[in-house]
């Protein structure tokens, strides 16, 4: 009886640890969500979370074709909104978390961004890297910085596209572009904050980067997706965006 009683104990134990959250988040929070699960599990030690990254565009599509994702977490509002529209996420969950910030950012020191219009007509910048603008919020970002400063046609046989932001990045930081529109979180991040030089495009030049996230139908029925939503609008979270550099929505 003692034999059978402490086999209940360890399997429910067990259950408790394997609780899971299945986070799907846009590229541009590649280093930031790792900071933020890390905490989250501090305070939920019998929540496991589990990552994938990618483009907001790619994402929904995975999502939309079944993938098994609890929470989305988007480098804009609309998508999840997309998602809403077509019952795959609960719309009382929408919630803005963060606002994004677009910058341009180069490895070569001889090129100068002080001024960004001339740094991107500079005769040295040859290729140019941005995100997919058809599926990543910041490839459309530098699309309407482009057309704000009427260099969409100068500039256009310039331009590389990364799949999405990390990987535009990744064009710059190999060598592979000499400039790149990336998220200010990316080059705030341990791995790259020493490398290069960046400045911030002005938020005039580009709609704002609003990310939102939103609970997926599958997540629906599990609270450990509720209890991340709740913890991305906490002080904790707040100061983790703040750090890589994010912008926090006011409470609502």
């Amino acid at each position: 009886m003692l034999r059978f009683c402490l086999a209940l104990i360890l399997s429910a134990a067990t259950a408790q640890a394997e609780t899971k959250v299945r986070i799907a988040a846009a590229a541009n929070l590649a280093h930031v969500i790792e900071a933020l699960t890390t905490e989250f599990q501090n305070v939920n030690p019998h929540t496991v979370t589990e990552v994938t990254l990618g483009a907001s565009g790619s994402l929904v599509a995975q999502i939309t074709h079944g993938a098994p994702f609890d929470i989305f977490l988007s480098a804009d509002m609309d998508y999840p909104r997309a998602l809403i529209a077509t019952n795959q996420a609960e719309a009382t969950s929408l919630t803005p978390f963060a606002i994004g910030r677009l910058v341009l950012w180069t490895t070569n020191p001889q090129i100068k961004l002080a001024d960004p219009e001339s740094a991107l007509t500079d005769s040295r910048v040859r290729r140019i890297a941005i995100a997919h603008p058809d599926t990543a919020p910041y490839g459309r970002a530098a699309l309407e910085t482009f057309a704000k400063l009427n260099l969409t046609t100068e500039l256009r046989p310039k331009i590389v596209i990364g799949e999405n932001v990390s990987q535009a990045a990744q064009f710059v930081a190999s060598g592979n572009a000499d400039l790149g529109f990336v998220a200010l979180s990316l080059v705030l991040a341990p791995q790259l904050k020493d490398s290069g030089q960046w400045t911030e495009v002005p938020a005039a030049w580009h709609t704002p980067i609003i990310q939102g996230a939103v609970i997926t139908k599958q997540g629906a029925t599990n609270p450990a997706a509720r209890n991340f939503l709740i913890f991305l609008q906490e002080p904790a979270a707040r100061k983790i965006f703040a750090r890589f550099g994010y912008h926090v929505p006011a409470h609502p």
